[in-house]
């Protein structure tokens, strides 16, 4: 379990919270609002065993106008952000409270994957993880692309099936399918039921 690290990806304010970004523009995803009371109790059982717990937190950084750098295709599939959304050190951008006394450390990233022009893979290798659990939103976007880029990097790669969420349960189940070339799917009551033993 020492070379276990729990990966949360985007379980931010901004994506969940009823006064976040996401919530201003109609775009809350009712079934992710399930996942941080789910995941703190993988989380809590990782730490007891030694392992590592590390949050993602999508983020807009700001231009020299101050105004969001974003992607074009993001802007297109939300039109709603607007300065101060994401922003770094902002309420939006942090992690949800539920989850914050459980995270060990946390990267700032700019596009779907945790690995991304972040120090994620340096930070799991000065720590000797060999597994990696990720969980988190959305399931065929961050957690989807984070999930290959482990695999890519050698990592022995878990995902937690209903530690996940996506907009709807069919692209869910279709992106934890695909996943199932490159990692173990399992659940969070199976996970922590190994860990356990």
């Amino acid at each position: 379990m020492m070379k276990t690290a729990l990966i949360v990806i985007d379980l931010q304010n901004d994506f969940l919270s009823e006064q976040g970004a996401y919530a201003r523009g109609n775009c809350l995803n009712p079934a992710a609002l399930a996942l941080p009371e789910r995941i703190l109790e993988v989380a809590k059982v990782i730490k007891q065993h030694g392992g590592l717990v590390v949050a993602s937190q999508f983020t807009l950084w700001p231009d020299t106008q101050g105004q969001p750098m974003i992607s074009p295709h993001l802007k297109q599939l939300r039109p709603f952000l607007r300065k101060g959304d994401f922003a770094p050190g902002s309420h939006g951008q942090a992690c949800v409270d539920l989850l914050k006394p459980v995270i060990d450390v946390a990267v700032q990233k700019v596009a779907y994957s945790a690995f991304f022009n972040t120090q994620l893979d340096w930070l799991l290798k000065k720590n000797n993880i060999a597994r990696v659990v990720v969980c988190g939103i959305v399931t065929n976007g961050g957690v989807a692309s984070s999930v290959r880029d482990a695999h890519m990097r050698d990592y022995d790669t878990w995902v937690l099936s209903d530690g996940c969420a996506a907009f709807s349960q069919t692209t869910h189940d279709i992106a934890l399918a695909d996943m199932q070339t490159v990692a173990q799917v399992t659940t969070c009551q199976k996970f922590i039921a190994e860990i356990q033993q």
